[in-house]
């Protein structure tokens, strides 16, 4: 079965069970780009839902859309919301025309459902339009930035929940390890001694910051051009419609949205985005550093740090019989990567703006739920797949740092700095231990002063005396 639908450049024949119309399949046509429809984020789906049945229950409120019809629209997009219809959201996320298509695409839906609950059939928009009532005193350049944003909220609670948990995760080792002596190292050179939970508290609480800025930069996303209509002037749109639309959102959403005080410049300017693809860019740079210090202490296990060990995930060679890899913390960084890659398409996409709209807001909406989307899964991972599951390797850690040159500088306020580096001047050229330097061969320190500066409790918080 089909339906044949048409616009003003012809027609087209649709399955008679797409919600969908002709508009939709056009974009669907032109942009084969990424291969990822809309589909692929419901949030997104969602947040059109809440905006489009915002911006029905205005016009009903102001007298300019027939209530019958506002009630249909209304039942409608409370349907996306819920989560169905999904798989009828089909366009492409990078797309030409600033986001019409997509626009397009719920209005499409939306007025295809509405019209088979007053009882019509599919493509009858003669009683319920896309264009006339769904998008009443709307366009794209309002509409889809206004959607994107909610969407980017939805999105990021779920992300900055899944940072929490991995900063728990990491301070649930610290805790673990807070006993476990080990070697701290700068210039990846033996530098002074550390507990391990030290280590991993310091991972927990970087983590902590990345939510903290996640949260302020999200507060840039609440306020939106709703109501700006084509470029900012409201054209079509009915008298007093921006204010009651965006209090209407608000009041749907639960989410405090905050019009524009100067809805043309709204409408072109996508720095928020900016600076949030530049904190998210920041997280990233974090997890690279942590994963490439959790692969370091990982290391050997023979001939390696060897200071903790990872959990064994899958066979790491297909020449080399039991090697096992570090394969979580690699993935992680991989997906850093392409979210620090991924901050660059954003900027650039942001300056490419032209006067009164940024055509290329499609290409930073697959950037940014990209960018979150993937970030979110590798932060998920690192945790359930590997931090969780580390154990440390308590003797051998203590035993590197017992055997270092570096725990000389614990000596400098007894010894002074210049007898220290001959100390550990000597060790180095003939291998001995500082112990037996000290202690057995010169005499600088009794074994019992010895056990006291080296004590734990010392090395890890040293006093001065």
């Amino acid at each position: 079965m089909a339906r044949i639908e048409k616009d003003f450049l012809g027609e087209k024949e649709l399955p008679d069970n797409a919600y969908y119309g002709v508009q939709t399949l056009r974009g669907r046509e032109n942009f084969h780009i990424t291969g990822i429809p809309m589909s692929a984020e419901p949030y997104f789906v969602k947040a059109f839902g809440y905006v489009k049945k915002a911006a029905a229950l205005a016009n009903r409120d102001l007298g300019v859309l027939d209530a019958r019809v506002a009630d249909a629209i209304v039942g409608a997009c409370d349907r996306l919301i819920a989560g169905e219809m999904c798989d009828q959201f089909v366009t492409d996320f990078i797309q030409g025309g600033a986001g019409t298509s997509t626009n397009m695409n719920a209005n499409e839906v939306i007025a295809n459902l509405a019209l088979e609950s007053l009882g019509h059939r599919k493509g009858e928009y003669q009683y319920v339009n896309p264009n006339d009532h769904v998008n009443y005193g709307q366009s794209t350049n309002d509409i889809y930035p206004t959607a994107f944003r909610l969407a980017l909220i939805l999105r990021l609670a779920s992300y900055m929940d899944a940072l929490r948990r991995l900063q728990d995760a990491f301070y649930a080792k610290g805790k673990e390890f807070e006993k476990v002596l080990k070697m701290g190292r700068t210039h990846l050179q033996d530098a002074v001694p550390m507990s391990l939970g030290q280590e991993f508290h310091g991972w927990g609480t970087t983590i902590g910051e990345e939510v903290s800025r996640i949260a302020e930069v999200r507060q840039l996303l609440h306020e939106v051009n709703l109501g700006a209509t084509a470029i900012g002037t409201s054209v079509t749109a009915a008298p007093g419609y921006p204010e009651l639309v965006t209090r209407y959102l608000s009041e749907l959403t639960g989410t405090r949205f905050i019009l524009a005080g100067d809805l043309v410049e709204a409408t072109s300017d996508t720095g928020a985005y900016v600076q949030l693809s530049g904190v998210l860019k920041r997280t990233s740079a974090k997890l690279t550093k942590i994963c490439n210090d959790i692969r370091l202490l990982a290391s050997g296990p023979r001939c390696g740090f060897n200071e903790i060990n990872l959990p064994q995930m899958q066979p790491g060679s297909s020449i080399m019989p039991g090697k096992v890899n570090p394969v979580i913390p690699e993935v992680v960084n991989q997906t850093s990567f392409l979210v620090i890659g991924l901050d660059l398409t954003v900027t650039l996409a942001a300056s490419a703006g032209q006067l009164q709209l940024n055509v290329m807001e499609p290409v930073i909406t697959f950037a940014l739920f990209t960018s979150i989307f993937t970030m979110e899964n590798a932060v998920n991972s690192l945790r359930v797949n590997c931090v969780q599951g580390i154990s440390a390797n308590v003797e051998h850690a203590r035993e590197m740092v017992l055997n270092s040159l570096g725990i000389v500088t614990v000596l400098k306020p007894t010894l002074g700095y210049k007898q220290c580096a001959e100390i550990a001047r000597e060790g180095y050229e003939t291998g001995k231990s500082l112990h037996q330097i000290v202690v057995s061969e010169r005499g600088l320190m009794t074994q019992a002063q010895w056990d006291e500066v080296f004590s734990f409790e010392n090395l890890i918080s040293p006093q001065s005396e």
